[in-house]
């Protein structure tokens, strides 16, 4: 069963204090407290520690230079009072090309999402994609390391107004950014999309393996929310429109931040009126019906590659499953 508040990127155990974002110096004044941590943020990987841990440096260790024109970030403070920065490093990849999809990084696996090469970093610590260790982040951690990725990723996607083109400036410790010309004020951007694990009569599970995707790497259908569409009509249309199959009944099961760049996944069980399977071969290149046991013989045997353990589809996939995909 799925435990909405324990998906791996989901999970968070500090208060985000968005009545301390407007103080204009809130920011500098928690730069001056030694109880203050920063957590160090580029291109969807965060500083970590032996072991895979989030390195939460105090600000005297922080030596690597800020992005742009003012990369701190307030993620919260935590129940002692402490207060959490994250510090946005440069050093990214560039933009997707003209003509290349804007959520090229939506669909990305681990491997090909490399951490930044920034230097500056103190003895023992290193990158690490969030998408590599945030199903074995503490609560803690994983809640800090996701904000701050979803709004790093924000940031430097979006330097200038979507009015006029003029460029914006970084305002509420991180979480608006306001046009210099006309005065506009943005917010970080959520794209919310549907994913869901597609079920049969005979309680048969449909997975699909994209086109851009590595050989054996399968996974649940999944697919953004068109304007003016509602949740369960936008499971039904992707479910169609990739692999021909109808849907019926669609349940929620629960929802997940995917800061790649800005996603939030919402997870429903669906139950299909049809088998019949034709994939569109835009999206999937190929889709079928597993049985619990073809599932895990196919796990076992490396045909299949499931959904990495940080994503809501493995989640969805193993509750179906009853237990632990190896």
């Amino acid at each position: 069963m799925i435990v909405p508040d324990d998906l791996p990127l989901s999970r968070a155990g500090v208060d985000r204090a968005a009545l301390s974002r407007t103080d204009d110096g809130f920011v500098a004044a928690a730069l001056t407290d030694d109880a203050t941590r920063v957590l160090l943020v580029c291109d969807g990987a965060v500083v970590t520690t032996t072991g895979s841990r989030v390195a939460l440096l105090p600000p005297s260790e922080v030596r690597v230079p800020a992005s742009d024109d003012d990369g701190w970030l307030l993620l919260g403070r935590g129940e002692d009072g402490e207060t959490y920065l994250a510090l946005r490093v440069p050093d990214r990849r560039p933009a997707p090309r003209v003509g290349e999809a804007s959520d090229v990084l939506v669909h990305a696996v681990p491997t090909e999402v490399g951490p930044p090469t920034a230097s500056g970093l103190p003895d023992g610590l290193t990158w690490t994609p969030l998408r590599d260790i945030g199903a074995d982040l503490t609560a803690h951690e994983a809640g800090l390391a996701t904000t701050a990725v979803a709004l790093d990723a924000w940031h430097a996607r979006h330097p200038r107004c979507p009015r006029c083109g003029a460029r914006t400036r970084v305002a509420q410790s991180g979480w608006t950014r306001v046009c210099v010309d006309d005065g506009s004020e943005h917010y970080p951007r959520t794209d919310p999309a549907v994913i869901m694990a597609v079920v049969d009569a005979d309680d048969r599970i449909l997975l699909g393996h994209a086109a851009h995707w590595p050989a054996g790497r399968w996974s649940t259908l999944a697919g953004f929310v068109e304007a003016g569409e509602s949740l369960e009509h936008a499971v039904r249309r992707e479910v169609a429109e990739e692999t021909g199959v109808l849907v019926g009944e669609v349940s929620y099961r629960g929802s997940q931040p995917w800061p790649f760049p800005a996603s939030l996944m919402i997870g429903f069980r669906a139950h299909a009126l049809s088998t019949d399977v034709t994939v569109d071969g835009v999206e999937l290149t190929e889709a079928r019906w597993f049985s619990r046991d073809e599932l895990a013989e196919a796990v076992r045997s490396g045909d299949v590659i499931p959904p990495g353990r940080a994503s809501i589809a493995r989640a969805l996939v193993e509750e179906w499953f009853g237990g632990t995909l190896s």
